[in-house]
């Protein structure tokens, strides 16, 4: 701890957006970056604080205080070597992650002016890669067993990652035409740059790791529904037809990290309207348009001089509004089911160090969205077959006498609001898995549920550890 009067003599400075108005028009990334200079003054304020608790809060167990401390010193290799080695992927948590640490770091107990440990993770990384200090690692020592990893999402990535170093020889299959999962599919651009990725990407392939694209291997099904068998599917055209079980033969170790890819949806009347769709129907063909993947005019989904309503009120349907603004939307309207959350920094339900379930403002809506909560859809109202406009009322929670889940009672009147355009982002069904062999295991959402990729990340991180384990177990 370089400065141990920092935290008192220096005050929190977030890098901050580019202006609204210049970059809903682009989908280049929002955040912008401060100097060096001020990057080592934010750094200096990680006090002395005994315990860490931003430590216990990261998934990862990041251990923020010495990175920051290698940071204000200038040690910037020193700083990415601290922070590589519980994160493998810095560049993503660096720019999307809620940064749980920051809630729990003892200066938000103490003036809620909490050390920018999200912006100097970042910092630090993209500084590693322009000094070339992250180079492909050519001492991977090869121990002769192979590991299948399904999904290359944040958990299959950092599983498959984790192996690799450990000297296993680990092929992924993704059933998309690029790696990254929602990374790619579902954050936008202007959150996270799909560049960023790709530059991971090559380093892994450099280091060992083989990718094999369009590789579709069932797993699983929707909470709620039977949980099949696992059915084969082919892996590419090249391929010979695969399935999990198949897999399992074929290598050492399966590692099935393929997320929750059923949303959650919305069986009012009027949902087959055109002009209702799942959020990631949108977010996803956005991030491949710009990508360069042409659609035809039928197939294109876009908000462009539409009145958009997007119903769900987390970071998807924030994401939707964001993009709807770019897409040159008319207006948009977001609503939640759930009440309002409590306004300030503090949670009086989840106290410190706890995550605070508090309203949340994003660079979307500042960009401008009419936020409505205890708004319940009844139904989807059209002409012609095309979407015109939504039947909402508002309700109530009112305490469950037997306990459990509140009850759900009418308030307001039925009204209708105008819309062109609907975006179901409600959340994701946890998917439930049939029995599979001993060698297989699963990670990530896919095990946990729809979560945040930090925590796929630890997820996938953990099972890579377990898979180790059972392969030197039963060498």
């Amino acid at each position: 701890m370089g400065n141990p009067k920092a935290f008192l003599e220096i005050g929190r400075q977030e890098a901050g957006y580019r202006p609204v108005h210049d970059r809903i028009h682009d989908f280049g990334e929002v955040e912008q970056t401060l100097s060096t200079r001020e990057r080592k003054l934010q750094a200096s304020r990680c006090m002395d604080c005994g315990v860490p608790f931003c430590h216990w809060a990261c998934p990862l167990g990041n251990k923020a205080p010495e990175w920051n401390d290698a940071l204000y010193k200038g040690d910037w290799e020193l700083a990415y070597r601290l922070l590589n080695s519980t994160n493998p992927f810095p560049e993503f948590t660096g720019r999307i992650c809620p940064a749980l640490c920051e809630k729990a770091c003892v200066l938000n107990r103490f003036n809620h002016e909490p050390t920018t440990n999200r912006e100097d993770e970042a910092a630090i990384t993209e500084m590693a890669f322009q000094e070339g200090f992250i180079q492909p690692r050519t001492d991977i020592k090869r121990n002769g067993k192979r590991v299948a990893v399904i999904g290359a999402g944040p958990a299959g990535l950092a599983a498959a990652n984790d192996l690799n170093l450990m000297g296993y020889q680990v092929t992924v299959f993704e059933k998309n035409e690029a790696a990254g999962g929602l990374l790619r599919y579902g954050i936008p651009n202007f959150k996270l740059n799909k560049a960023i990725i790709d530059r991971r990407i090559g380093l892994l392939e450099a280091e060992g790791i083989e990718f094999r694209y369009g590789a579709t291997v069932p797993a699983g099904s929707p909470a709620g529904s039977p949980a099949a068998a696992p059915a084969a599917s082919s892996v590419s055209a090249e391929s010979p037809v695969l399935s999990v079980a198949t897999l399992s033969q074929q290598y050492d170790a399966v590692v099935l990290a393929t997320g929750t890819p059923t949303a959650r949806d919305l069986k009012a009347p009027g949902r087959e309207l055109k002009g209702v769709h799942f959020a990631l129907e949108l977010l996803s063909q956005q991030n491949r348009v710009l990508a360069g993947i042409e659609f035809s005019k039928d197939e294109r989904i876009t908000a462009k001089g539409k009145d958009v309503l997007v119903i769900g009120g987390g970071d998807t349907g924030s994401d939707c509004i964001g993009t709807a603004h770019r897409q040159g939307c008319k207006s948009v309207t977001q609503i939640e089911i759930m009440p309002r959350p409590v306004e300030g920094p503090d949670d009086p339900q989840n106290p410190w160090p706890n995550w605070p379930r508090t309203l949340k403002t994003t660079s979307s809506h500042e960009e401008g969205c009419t936020r409505r909560w205890n708004i319940n859809t009844l139904e989807f109202l059209g002409e012609n077959g095309h979407l015109t406009g939504v039947k909402v009322q508002e309700i109530d929670w009112k305490p469950n006498p037997e306990g459990g889940r509140p009850i759900m009672v009418e308030k307001g009147k039925p009204e209708i609001i105008k819309a062109e355009l609907v975006l179901l982002a409600m959340g994701f069904l946890k998917p439930e898995h049939p029995a599979y062999p001993q060698n297989v295991f699963v990670c990530g959402d896919s095990a946990n549920g729809a979560s945040l990729v930090v925590r796929a990340m630890a997820s996938g991180k953990q099972t890579a550890q377990k898979v180790d384990k059972f392969l030197h177990d039963n060498a």
